[in-house]
């Protein structure tokens, strides 16, 4: 009985400094908690979306390798989000104004919602076949990710308008962009889905993910120079 003892109490020893060190994040309105500074909210979207396009190459490789080893069955693809203009290199993406830059992200990452959440339903009326299932899992997950992401970077754009890092003149950073976005979810409406279907919003998520982080990336640089990034 008295190992146990000293087990539990050790336990709680080595936990209590983890504890007491932990301080929340602030949300509105509350005291003696963490105010992250831009660096920090800058920091975690970007680890946020580079997870996020990490999970999501994975994704595509393995659906591509599983449904088409041949890649001479794969054809040209067109994005539901091209309609999005988007710069093409580092250069180009400096060159565009802080505003911008921030409204081209936040575009990207609204015209996800919902052709996930369809990739997923239609992923999951297949369940008898288990890759299916485990990859209407990970677009579940995906999911997720984006309106997390969604979310920290709007917490971003909102610390720089408070900084006056940018104007106020950033269109509504919370509406939907469901032009953009029905594009790609007629054919799921109609039932009108195949592997290739599913392949090519993979393909476009994955590029889409990637330009997501490097223009996080570049706003991080163009806004806080000083650290040498």
């Amino acid at each position: 009985m008295r190992n146990v003892w000293l087990a539990l109490f050790a336990l709680v020893y080595l936990d209590f400094p983890i504890i007491v060190g932990t301080v929340p994040i602030c949300s509105h309105g509350q005291t003696g908690c963490h105010v992250p500074s831009l660096a920090e909210l800058f920091d975690r979207v970007i680890q946020q979306s580079s997870r996020l396009h990490g999970i999501s190459s994975d994704l595509h490789s393995e659906f591509e390798q599983y449904f088409f080893p041949s890649k001479n069955q794969i054809g040209k693809r067109r994005c539901h989000t091209y309609s999005i203009l988007t710069p093409g290199d580092k250069e180009n993406a400096q060159r565009l104004g802080r505003e911008e830059l921030t409204e081209v992200i936040l575009r990207l990452l609204r015209a996800w919602g919902d052709p996930l959440s369809q990739l997923h339903q239609s992923m999951a009326q297949h369940q008898n076949q288990d890759f299916n299932h485990y990859q209407s899992n990970k677009a579940l997950e995906i999911r997720d990710m984006v309106q997390k992401l969604r979310n920290g970077v709007t917490k971003v754009a909102e610390k720089m308008k408070l900084m006056g890092v940018i104007s106020n003149t950033l269109s509504d950073i919370s509406s939907p962009d469901s032009q953009v976005s029905s594009s790609a979810s007629s054919s799921y409406e109609r039932g009108e889905v195949s592997s290739m279907d599913h392949h090519d919003l993979l393909y476009c998520f994955r590029r889409d993910s990637n330009k997501v982080q490097n223009y996080l990336r570049i706003l991080k640089c163009t806004i806080l120079p000083e650290l040498n990034c």
